[in-house]
């Protein structure tokens, strides 16, 4: 299956915030950023703590 996170990159384009803020805004570590960086899978929870910061929903951010 393959993973891309092509729509949060272009959301947080959007909202103007970067990987760093989007980090300590949403308590995730950089390793899963790292993670979302190579499109590979994370947990669901780390998915929703984003949405929850950027306001939006899952489908809004991953596409598989």
């Amino acid at each position: 299956m393959t993973i891309s996170y092509d729509k949060l990159w272009k959301l947080m384009i959007d909202k103007k915030i970067n990987k760093t803020q989007l980090c300590e805004k949403a308590g995730i570590t950089t390793n899963a950023m790292a993670k979302l960086g190579k499109n590979e899978t994370v947990q669901v929870e780390i998915l929703i703590k984003i949405c929850k910061i950027l306001k939006c929903r899952i489908d809004e951010i991953i596409e598989y």
